[in-house]
């Protein structure tokens, strides 16, 4: 019974449909076509970019210059503003009030100031009698007819009016000045009330994008406290890393390609300029690239992409440096 088994068995594996030779060498010709083609594709691959990085934008936080309510405040994160714009009001009413006092008073100043006029006139018309006297004694006495006492008394008469009207005014100006020398003090303080009620205007700094509000209308704000941020999106900065070797023959204001992802597969395509070169290198940032990437010194660079709306701040960006031309 073993032996008729064993003989079943041979017989099966001897009829057992054999694979045409050519068939398997098919399949492996195919397999290695594919395998080259897969290592040609990967070392003729050139379009490994020379620069990588993200983008970045000039961001200024607006604050507030002065102290109370925020009566008008109606900007929204997106908005679009422009330089010089008016975008809020802080409470002026309390600064107003101290304005009108301070106003008043340098009023009453006005009121305080003495007039020397009508007692110099007074004066004076006393001097021109005692000159016209004088005058006709001095003829009466180059005709004998008055003494040399008659006119030496109007001499000194005509001095004693002439030190009463120099006292007088002496007395009015020292007076006065007293009093003016309150106004000075009263004119700067209107001056710096005057100052604080401008800065209570929120004035726009730059044409941009608003990004962040930090307060809302009717909130108690102080002196420094934040209210929006605001950046010029119109051109953003990316910055990226490269080596040594790739910057070589890179220099400022070279015109270079910029890619930026459009889907999963394929990239947007923008120019750039070139505006900034570090002068030292550094460690490469942690997000760029690989572990190992990390650890090698690298140079950092900024370059200028007109912004079409696509682009976005912390977006990732690639840079493709332009080969130099060889003659």
């Amino acid at each position: 019974m073993k032996m008729k088994a064993s003989i079943k068995k041979s017989k099966t594996l001897l009829h057992r449909p054999q694979v045409p030779f050519f068939t398997d060498m098919n399949y492996l010709y195919n397999l290695l076509f594919l395998s080259l083609s897969l290592v040609i594709a990967s070392c003729g691959d050139d379009s490994k970019s020379d620069a990588y990085g993200n983008f970045e934008a000039t961001t200024v936080t607006v604050s507030a210059k002065g102290n109370g309510e925020l009566l008008k405040f109606g900007i929204e994160e997106g908005d679009r503003v422009e330089a010089g714009q008016q975008l809020g009001l802080i409470d002026t009413t309390q600064r107003y009030l101290e304005k009108v006092r301070l106003k008043a008073q340098l009023n009453a100043l006005n009121l305080r100031t003495q007039e020397a006029g009508p007692e110099i006139a007074i004066l004076q018309e006393d001097l021109k009698n005692l000159q016209r006297e004088r005058d006709r004694t001095q003829r009466l006495f180059a005709q004998k007819a008055a003494t040399q006492k008659q006119l030496d008394d109007y001499e000194g008469r005509i001095g004693v009016v002439q030190q009463q009207i120099a006292s007088a005014r002496r007395s009015v100006g020292v007076a006065n000045r007293g009093v003016l020398s309150e106004e000075e003090p009263l004119k700067a303080q209107i001056q710096l009330i005057e100052k604080q009620i401008k800065d209570c205007k929120i004035i726009n700094p730059l044409s941009g994008t608003i990004l962040t509000t930090f307060a809302e209308p009717s909130e108690l704000v102080s002196n420094g406290s934040p209210l929006y941020k605001v950046a010029n999106l119109d051109t953003l900065k990316l910055k990226a890393y490269t080596s040594a070797t790739i910057l070589q023959n890179v220099k400022l204001n070279d015109r270079v390609t910029v890619l930026v992802d459009e889907g999963e597969d394929s990239y947007k395509e923008l120019n750039g300029t070139v505006t900034w070169i570090a002068s030292e290198a550094e460690f490469t940032p942690k997000t760029i690239e690989t572990k190992e990437e990390r650890v090698n010194l690298v140079y950092a660079i900024e370059v200028s992409v007109p912004n079409d709306g696509y682009l976005k701040i912390g977006m990732p960006g690639e840079v493709v440096f332009q080969k130099p031309t060889t003659n």
